[in-house]
Parts: C-alpha cells; structure tokens; sequence
C-alpha cells in the first residue's frame, strides 16, 4: 500500500501525485509499487527493501549518486497472542531524497500514527529535517510507553501468582522478559542512528532541530535504563518465584515422606502377627485391641516426635 501526503494549510492532505515536500508512506508495498516508487524518486529499490527485512539492523545507508539518505531504526509494535499483549519491533525506514520524504515499514506502525491524525503540532510535510526528527523523538517517546506497560503487566501477574502459582502466569513473565531483549536491544542500535545524526550534517539541522535531536538522544538514554532496570527486576521476580516453587515442593515431599513414616509403623507391627511364629499373648482375646492400641501409641509418639523437629 502506498499513501500520499502534503500538508496543505497546516492540515495533512492525501494526494495521489509526487511532488515537491510530499510524504510517501509505504506499507507492506507490493513489487509493483516498490518498482514505481523507486523509478518516479529516481531511487534505488534496496533502499525500501531493506526496511521489508524483519532482521534489518538499524543503520544510515547514503547513497552518493544521487544525495539520497536511508535512516533506518527499530520500532515497537503491539503483538496479541493467546489474548495477551507481548511486544516486539520491527525496522521502519525513513528516506531523504531532495524532492520528499519517504517511509516503509512491514505494517501500520504506532510511531506514524499521530502525524497521520494531525496530532503533531509544528509538522509539515515539506519541512524535511524536522519531520525525520519529530518521528524519531516520537519513537523514543513510544518505547517509554511500552515499557511503562510492560511495568504494569508485570506487577498484575505478581499479584496473580502471589494468589495462584499457574503456569500461565509464569510463560506471560517469559514473554515480557524476551519482550524486554527485543526492546534492549533495538534501543541500542537506535542511540548509534542518532548519535551519527548529531555528527553528521547531510540532513540540515537549525537551533530548534538540534535542540530536538538532543531530546531525543536522551528519551532514547532513559528508555534504555528503564529496559535495563524492568528486565533485571523481572529477572530477579522469576527466579524468586522458582525459588519459592522449589521450596513449596521440598515441603510437600518432606510431609509425604514423614506420613510416610508413620503409616509404615502399624504396617511393620501387624507383619509380625502374620507369621508362623509363636508370640506372647496371642489366645488372649483382647490381644487385637491391644496390638491396634499399641500401634496408635507408637504412632502419637513418633509424630510427637518429628513435630519437634519440624518435619510435619
């Protein structure tokens, strides 16, 4: 799918023609488009190709034949599984070209949602510079966003399992975890993109917009510390819980075992009646009741005993 827009009177306006300070927004586009695209841009295919890759690292690609820029940077999504929200990213691409502005990604992405309402105040489509920079600020801004949740989705399923030790709740911690190693790990990549954009010059930076990029290196910062506190504390709460899973097991057997004990104590005494073998007392008719009396003594004593020592 391929989507032109223009800002027309500060409002954002779909077209179906490129022209100058345009916004192409490609999304999942087809061969046929990619090739369209790529022959009216005079652009080279690889360039929208490469933001089509889920493995694609974050990295800017120039391109010297025709002043044209590749930014590419990792981006959150939402992904549903078994009625629960788990997040990853995907690689969105953003490229400069002297005519507009051009994005691809896999599919409707979160970071592009607001400038396609109008919630953006100050942005343009034909102010280039500022509109990379306003979508990388707003990427950072929604990693912070995710992170928060999968703060509370964690502290929900604590409690949870503070109540009920189900295995669902374990596998949704797993998946908050890997969630965690997705975010880290495009963060990082993410900070190398912008910190070439703050040395480099070959997209033009006024006070404002460097001012701009600055915050955005430091909500990309935070969001980083934030992944790094979140799936160390997630780390620390599973292995805790499987702590506590290993501890409530060993007192189960250690209680089976001393039922164990005491059940075996009338079963070793009534054995012996069940021998060929003379013993005292055995035409006495109250012979059986004192044996089960005997027994049940035997058996007070021994729990008496292993309760001091804290085995039941």
């Amino acid at each position: 799918m391929v989507k032109i827009y223009s800002s027309i009177y500060g409002k954002l306006v779909e077209t179906s023609e490129i022209s100058d300070g345009v916004w192409v927004n490609m999304v999942l586009p087809t061969d046929e488009e990619i090739d369209r695209i790529s022959s009216e841009l005079n652009m080279d295919s690889d360039f929208i190709k490469a933001a089509l890759d889920e493995e694609e690292r974050s990295h800017i690609e120039f391109d010297d034949s025709n002043g044209q820029v590749l930014i590419l940077v990792d981006t959150p999504y939402i992904k549903v599984k078994e009625h629960f929200e788990m997040y990853e990213t995907i690689p969105i691409g953003i490229i400069l070209t002297d005519l507009c502005i051009v994005t691809v990604s896999l599919q409707n992405t979160l970071v592009l949602e607001p400038f396609l309402k109008n919630m953006i105040k100050t942005f343009y489509t034909f102010k280039k510079s500022r509109f990379i920079l306003q979508m990388l600020y707003r990427n950072s801004e929604l990693y912070l966003i995710c992170l928060k949740q999968i703060d509370k989705q964690s502290a929900a399923i604590e409690e949870s399992l503070h109540k009920s030790m189900r295995n669902e709740g374990f596998i949704q911690l797993l998946t908050l975890e890997k969630s965690l190693v997705y975010i880290s790990t495009s963060l990082k990549s993410n900070e190398i993109v912008m910190e070439k954009l703050l040395r480099y010059d070959f997209i033009k930076k006024y006070p404002d917009d460097m001012e701009l990029l600055e915050d955005t290196i430091i909500e990309n910062k935070q969001a980083i510390e934030m992944a790094k506190i979140y799936r160390e504390i997630l780390t620390g709460t599973t292995d805790s819980f499987a702590s506590l899973i290993s501890n409530n097991l060993n007192i189960v057997m250690k209680r089976l075992t001393s039922i164990t004990i005491v059940m075996a104590i009338p079963t070793i005494i009534s054995s012996f009646f069940g021998m060929n073998v003379p013993i005292p007392g055995i035409n006495n008719p109250f012979a059986f009741w004192g044996l089960i009396a005997g027994s049940i003594l035997i058996c007070f004593a021994v729990i008496k005993v292993m309760s001091k020592r804290n085995m039941f």
